[in-house]
């Protein structure tokens, strides 16, 4: 294990400023996006949310590695972000579920990291100049040689990346005696929502993001779950199509975080890069329908365009952001289709919005029943 702890690091951001640290994880060179994230548990689950490809995760929670790292709390096959920046990092743990160290975690997942960073002005600063890329180095530290090559970093408008994280082949979860069927187009899905799904008694095949509708509707699916995954749902034309298609057979579709935005898209409404994007456990949210406020978990850099969809006569609003009524939830007019910004499977994070799963099954045994 790399004695980490005597050996400097160093990381620039896009406009130019430098923070000083320590280096944490494996010594190298990493660049991405940069982020925060201000849950105080779960981080775990933040560094294996596929979601975050791609993205320099800067975590506000003062430690970070101090009840080490448990394999059953991935919430994907690896390490997804790009990096990490944090103001503690903890070699030693106390917890009996652990397996192992962050660090080992780290060096076996090839993760480079910065620890003792002032994150708490970093996210400030972050908060008030948008989201921009960066770049983090323990092998280089000439500021110099970090530009140029963070000037090559391009940036997360625009890219495409859900085919990046995927699953190569399709693959099956929970029992196959299940009463019902969900065919989940993978986005970069987190295993707790497939895990929502098996604790309903419904039994899932997960496809591969470029699957087409008609080789999933072979499987004879009594439903559709679009996923959450990283990068610009614009550029995403065939899951856009696919989203389409199924509307048009008036399938029940169900869609989080990526799969909302997809969702809106198919309909003609558009996306939007967020200023800083919402990321944490402790958003709220206020369900219109309900008229009530969930407290959920959220990661996201895009959004949808909320004029659009009060122009529209396609779909309508369900969930509105308390915070900064951005658009968090919405259904399709005439459709058994609806989708939600946040994430209802919460790893890690509070569990108000899990009847969203329950909702979403109503609607497959509803559509069932007519069917047969």
């Amino acid at each position: 294990m790399t004695n980490y702890s005597k050996l400097p690091a160093i990381l620039l951001l896009e406009d130019g400023t430098v923070y000083h640290g320590k280096a944490a994880g494996k010594i190298g060179t990493t660049a991405g996006e940069i982020c925060f994230n201000t849950g105080t548990t779960g981080y775990q689950e933040i560094f294996t949310d596929p979601s975050y490809y791609g993205q320099i995760m800067v975590t506000t929670n003062a430690h970070i590695g101090n009840y080490g790292i448990a394999s059953e709390e991935s919430e994907s096959g690896k390490i997804q972000i790009a990096g990490l920046v944090c103001k503690n990092y903890s070699v030693n743990y106390s917890r009996k579920l652990a397996d192992s160290s962050i660090q080992t975690y780290f060096e076996d997942g090839n993760l480079v990291g910065i620890s003792d960073i002032d994150t708490r002005s970093l996210v400030r600063h972050i908060r008030n100049k948008g989201a921009m890329n960066a770049i983090i180095s323990s092998e280089t530290l000439d500021v110099e040689e970090l530009k140029k090559q963070l000037a090559n970093v391009p940036s997360m408008a625009g890219l495409e990346l859900s085919s990046k994280v995927t699953t190569e082949n399709p693959y099956y979860y929970g029992n196959e005696d299940a009463p019902l069927r969900v065919a989940v187009l993978d986005l970069g899905i987190k295993k707790n929502i497939l895990r929502n799904f098996d604790a309903r008694k419904v039994y899932a095949k997960v496809f591969p993001a470029k699957t087409s509708f008609a080789e999933m509707e072979a499987w004879g699916a009594d439903g559709y779950f679009i996923s959450n995954g990283p990068g610009d749902p614009a550029a995403m034309d065939y899951a856009i199509q696919t989203v389409r298609e199924i509307l048009e057979a008036d399938k029940p579709l169900f869609g989080i975080c990526l799969g909302h935005q997809l969702l809106a898209l198919a309909n003609g409404i558009r996306t939007r890069k967020m200023f800083n994007g919402h990321r944490g456990i402790n958003h709220p949210v206020k369900n219109i329908i309900a008229n009530r406020c969930e407290i959920t978990s959220q990661n996201h850099g895009f959004g949808v365009v909320a004029d659009d969809i009060k122009q529209s006569d396609k779909v309508e609003i369900t969930h509105v952001n308390l915070n900064d009524e951005s658009i968090e939830g919405i259904r399709v007019n005439g459709k058994k289709a609806f989708s939600v910004q946040y994430h209802p499977e919460s790893s890690p994070g509070p569990h108000d919005s899990r009847y969203l799963f329950d909702e979403f099954v109503r609607l497959m045994e509803q559509d069932e029943l007519v069917a047969g």
